[in-house]
């Protein structure tokens, strides 16, 4: 196979057609709000930056030209009322908030009623942090909307819902907020959701004829509108996400994805140290490596760096782990989260048949490489035990054990799973233990990272080269859909060499 060669450089590698493009969009962990048919500046995101839930859900792009940034009033909020133990009352501008209004620390929470993340920030993690830090005095949290309606229909009118609610009082807002959340998956498919938001407004003894007055004025979707706006002037690009800041002070620091309550709680205790948080520490480092200006096409991507390592098998010279033969037309990057339920569905139900009828039989090269996002905390640990698999030769098998019991190890510590796993793979254990322990293995998960934040916006996402040019599929696409691709560009390929 001859060396790539692209049409200025990075710029050439373009998306496959509208179609497979809207079928990824629906099925990728994806965190960025970039347009699907535009090549990324640089990785995620949200689902983000390669901070973590993509899987955060990516908002839709808005008018700039009517972007601001709503500053909270140097005059204290008051409180009016008291929900769950914390107290709740509304900003100068009208946005609800619960806690101390004088908290030594804000966070501002950009949410979208019918995103499944954004549920489980509310289930999983809210309650935590209300015990913790907010019911405590420690901390403010404001609720600020941010429906992304090109992913969730329903989400305006809940969010419109909300905001009619509450025009009745602080408590009453935040029992129809916790209402909507609970109830999501019921009026989320509902072709008309307003009932269900009327039955919600009786279940807390809310005035319904008030609430339907409100909604059919419609003076709520410009105060949507801003709050919109205000979170992109903010860098947030999709949901959840969590502006924290020490009130009254110019920094403010973007905490994005459904993070577990431990990576609210080490930011937050560092704030309140006086320290700088682990979030401001990552940003910087993420700016750091983002690509400045034209770059020259990636060893990754290019036949040397796919040349098998003849000291270390199964590795290419890039230092990845690949499967098929070196002379195969077309070369498939893949860039893969093995916490992401999109990822597991194409390892575990598609990858299979494509392995059988393009990579077993010479047409297609398959190359991995690891991309965890923020929004799933476990995965650099899971990248950092099939690293330490494939140095007893048996990366895809820790590959495909690590997808098969992602259940098991999404937990605080998951190394005594992987080491559990590596014993069923009848790997050297103690040598196991010793290499998820080496700082090496987390470089090179890291620098996977580093070499896709060019080019990928979600996870999975597939980069195909062939022939000088190069393809990006976003997401798990069905098996039919992939198949009729990659013949396409077998077929392309091999139309370029004739």
């Amino acid at each position: 196979m001859t060396n790539l060669q692209f049409k200025s450089q990075r710029r050439s590698l373009l998306m496959l057609g509208a179609l497979l493009v809207a079928l990824a969009v629906l099925s990728a962990c994806s965190s960025v709000s970039l347009p699907p048919l535009a090549a990324p500046p640089a990785a995620e995101e949200a689902a983000a930056t390669p901070e973590a839930a993509a899987e955060v859900e990516s908002a839709a792009t808005t008018d700039e030209s009517a972007a601001t940034t709503a500053a909270e009033p140097a005059t204290l909020d008051v409180a009016t009322g008291v929900h769950k133990g914390a107290p709740v009352g509304f900003t100068a501008e009208g946005f609800p908030f619960r806690g101390q209004p004088d908290a030594p620390i804000t966070i501002r929470e950009y949410s979208d009623f019918e995103c499944p993340f954004c549920v489980r920030h509310f289930v999983q993690t809210e309650p935590a942090l209300l015990e913790s830090y907010i019911n405590t005095g420690q901390v403010r949290v404001i609720f600020r909307d941010f429906p992304i309606e090109s992913r969730h229909p329903n989400a305006p009118a809940a969010h419109v819902a909300a905001l009619c609610i509450a025009e009745q009082g602080a408590e009453q807002y935040w029992a129809m907020h916790d209402k909507i959340f609970q109830t999501q998956s019921e009026w989320g498919n509902a072709t008309d959701p307003g009932p269900v938001f009327v039955r919600l407004a009786t279940e807390i003894g809310a005035d319904v004829d008030a609430l339907n007055a409100c909604i059919a004025a419609g003076e709520k979707d410009a105060l949507i509108a801003a709050a919109l706006n205000e979170g992109q002037v903010a860098g947030v690009t999709g949901t959840p996400s969590f502006e924290i800041a020490w009130e009254g002070g110019a920094d403010r620091y973007l905490l994005v994805g459904a993070q577990p309550f431990s990576e609210f709680a080490r930011n937050i205790d560092a704030l309140l140290a006086g320290e700088m948080p682990p979030i401001a520490a990552q940003a910087a480092a993420e700016a750091q490596a983002e690509p400045q200006g034209d770059q020259q096409i990636p060893f990754w991507a290019t036949a040397e760096g796919w040349q098998p390592d003849p000291n270390r098998p199964g590795f290419n010279m890039a230092g990845d782990q690949y499967r098929g033969s070196i002379d195969a037309p077309v070369t498939v990057v893949e860039f893969s989260d093995l916490q992401c339920p999109f990822c597991k569905r194409h390892s575990l139900e598609t990858q299979p048949i494509l392995d059988e009828q393009f990579v077993d039989s010479g047409q297609v090269l398959w190359i991995f490489k690891h991309f965890p996002l923020s929004i799933h905390p476990q995965a650099p640990a899971a990248g950092i035990a099939a690293e330490c698999a494939a140095e007893q030769g048996q990366f895809w098998e820790m590959h495909h054990a690590a997808f098969e019991n992602v259940e098991r190890w999404s937990v605080e510590d998951p190394n005594p799973i992987f080491v559990e796993l590596a014993g069923d793979l009848g790997l050297d254990v103690a040598a196991f233990e010793t290499c998820i322990a080496d700082p090496a293995m987390a470089d090179r998960v890291q620098s996977d990272m580093i070499d896709g934040m060019q080019f990928v916006q979600g996870t999975p996402t597939f980069i195909v080269l062939y022939g000088g040019s190069g393809r990006i599929i976003p997401g798990a696409l069905p098996v039919e859909d992939f198949t009729n691709a990659l013949n396409e560009f077998i077929s392309e390929a091999g139309a370029t060499t004739n």
